[in-house]
């Protein structure tokens, strides 16, 4: 098992809207509305990397109002 968390920059006023579609994605097992550099992070748990980087690069990338992502793979 892979868990990855992905750090979401949104365009104003969409972090509500963004966490209830980015909650919606398979393999996204959280997604939370934080304070600070990034508006939302999505805990990812899957069972490889390709599939981190088909959640992050595809699926969330791909929403309207998601200016950028980063993503941070748990090393424990």
């Amino acid at each position: 098992m892979v868990t990855a968390y992905v750090m979401v920059k949104a365009h104003t006023g969409d972090a509500d809207r963004l966490k209830n579609e980015i909650e919606a994605i398979d393999g996204v097992t959280e997604a939370h509305i934080v304070a600070g550099d990034v508006d939302l992070i999505a805990k990812v748990e899957v069972e490889t990397p390709a599939e981190v980087k088909d959640v992050a690069a595809t699926h969330i990338q791909e929403i309207s109002g998601v200016e950028s992502t980063q993503t941070y793979i748990a090393m424990d």
